[in-house]
């Protein structure tokens, strides 16, 4: 019954110590939204993210329809003719998209929010022919075309884009044209019925985003190439790179897309808006609204992600701790007080609060150096009153400082988490089976509990 009734206190303390632990993980996901909040106070002020549209050409005109009348009844009244407004558009045969992000960094209270500067060039190619007028109905009147790069916030231009239609400078003018959105757009010489209309065009830019950038490929073949020096890119959206190289120095990615293999050009005739979004949803979800491929500059595991992890594995540390406390005080009858089990345990909890602060102020790792030594130590000197012998708490200590670094490894690493998690169970649970393979439970679950248990020899 005694050995029953303490493996209940101890189980029932292990649940009531999830309680803070919760709340932390509270804290944790409200200094998450906080930063959220800075990365949106940060593109109102300077660019959100971007999602540049490779260009297209558009021809509007007007025609005249027939259109039938009716009267307050619904009866049809007859027929009147009316001059209504469209457009063709037409997109490039070809276009290369190639530049450098360079990564920078925008501060707000607490918070860095990862921005960069896309210098980049973006050629295409059109070779398009006009409707006839013999083949309409009725006559059209054809306006003045124009060429249209759509561009989410165009408050992340640096400078002055400059456009050459094939080796001529031309002007741009704000506003994607029409009701494509924002950007930029030129105005061509007339078209008429029939003509053909053979351009190249050039448009060099620096573009300023927020984390994230997005590019909608609407050529018959897009090709595009970014180099940057950061080292944790996020490839997202509908396309993966063809080619890529990650290491040390940056990345290097190359996308080759066919319009065979997006519906890119199709939601654009349907009336999709290009840049309505897409790189925010790029950002929250990996995919967009359009067809687009997309490049984020992220941290893998940030400072957050990092505390959210650890935060998870505070319930084993808890319950590894008291495994070890409950085994002692089995072993060698020296009875430890529920309070100095939860003492103990709010020790281990708050280890998290204090690694979410201070990693708000320094780097993580010594975040989480300076969190685990406090902690750490001031568990060993408690534990050395508790057990009477500085020798056994030294060595609890020992044991949580290896949990601790063994967590650390968990926390930097991406892709072996899962692994390395599995693996340290496994090495855990082995040594505890191994150390109590041959206790006789039921000889010391029958064992008459010492009063005043004798002092442990300080070693």
């Amino acid at each position: 019954m005694r050995l029953a009734l303490k493996i209940l206190i101890v189980a029932g303390l292990s649940l009531a110590i999830l309680l803070p632990l919760l709340m932390i993980r509270g804290v944790i996901l409200d200094r998450q939204r906080y930063r959220a909040d800075a990365v949106e106070r940060i593109a109102r002020s300077e660019a959100g993210s971007q999602t540049l549209t490779t260009p297209v050409l558009v021809v509007p005109y007007v025609e005249t329809v027939e259109v039938e009348e009716k009267d307050a009844n619904g009866r049809s009244t007859g027929t009147v003719q009316r001059e209504r407004e469209s457009r063709w558009i037409f997109f490039p045969s070809t276009t290369d998209l190639t530049g450098t992000m360079a990564p920078y960094t925008r501060r707000l209270g607490l918070h860095e929010v990862r921005m960069y500067v896309f210098e980049g060039q973006l050629r295409a190619g059109f070779d398009v022919h006009i409707p006839d007028d013999r083949d309409a109905v009725a006559p059209r009147r054809i306006g003045r075309p124009y060429i249209s790069y759509g561009i989410t916030d165009v408050r992340g231009l640096r400078g002055t884009p400059r456009l050459r239609l094939d080796d001529a400078q031309a002007e741009l003018k704000q506003g994607a044209g029409g009701d494509l959105g924002s950007g930029l757009h030129t105005v061509l010489a007339p078209l008429a019925s029939g003509d053909r209309l053979q351009l190249r065009t050039t448009l060099d830019l620096a573009l300023s985003g927020s984390e994230t950038l997005a590019v909608v490929p609407l050529a018959s073949e897009t090709r595009v190439a970014v180099d940057s020096p950061w080292r944790h890119p996020l490839f997202n959206g509908r396309f993966l790179p063809t080619a890529r190289e990650v290491g040390q120095d940056g990345f290097h990615a190359e996308w080759a897309v066919s319009s065979l293999a997006s519906d890119a050009q199709l939601q654009v005739l349907n009336g999709a808006r290009a840049e309505r979004d897409t790189a925010a949803m790029l950002r929250e979800n990996g995919e967009a609204g359009i067809d687009a491929l997309g490049i984020a500059l992220v941290d893998p595991v940030d400072a957050y992600v990092r505390a959210d992890r650890a935060s998870k594995y505070g319930v084993l540390f808890v319950l590894l701790t008291f495994a070890g406390f409950f085994l002692f005080e089995m072993l060698r009858q020296l009875r430890i007080h529920p309070i100095q089990y939860a003492m103990v345990g709010l020790a281990l909890a708050i280890f998290f609060l204090l690694l979410v602060g201070l990693s708000e102020r320094i780097a993580f790792g010594w975040a989480y150096l300076a969190a685990s030594v406090a902690c750490i130590g001031l568990i060993g000197v408690y534990l050395s009153a508790v057990l009477r012998s500085r020798a056994w708490g030294a060595g609890f200590a020992g044991m949580l400082a290896i949990l601790y670094a063994a967590l650390y490894g968990l926390l930097i690493s991406e892709d072996n988490a899962l692994v390395l998690g599995a693996g340290l169970l496994f090495a855990i649970l082995a040594a505890i089976m191994l150390t109590t393979r041959r206790v006789d439970w039921y000889a010391l679950a029958e064992a008459p509990a010492t009063a005043t248990p004798p002092p442990l020899p300080d070693r």
